[in-house]
């Protein structure tokens, strides 16, 4: 039997995932900024723009998370094909 639901919280459930969608690529592109595009602007007079530019931290902080992301989802694959066969 299958009980299908009313269209108002399909159009949410929509709204919802766009709305988280959307904010995840605000959040990206801010990043993108932050670490790569800023560094090829010319020196601001704005304060937190000129700190922006100055920051040493999240253009390292991608290529150094690259290497643990690659161990944790190898880990990951093994623990799944250890529970998967044991």
């Amino acid at each position: 039997m299958v009980i299908s639901g009313d269209g108002s919280s399909r159009s949410k459930s929509t709204m919802w995932g766009w709305l988280l969608v959307g904010i995840g690529s605000l959040v990206l592109l801010g990043f993108l900024f932050t670490a790569f595009i800023s560094h090829l602007l010319p020196p601001s007079n704005y304060t937190l723009i000129a700190a922006i530019q100055n920051d040493r931290y999240y253009c390292f902080l991608v290529p150094l998370t690259l290497p643990v992301l690659v161990v944790a989802v190898y880990f990951h694959w093994l623990s799944m094909k250890l529970f998967r066969h044991a």
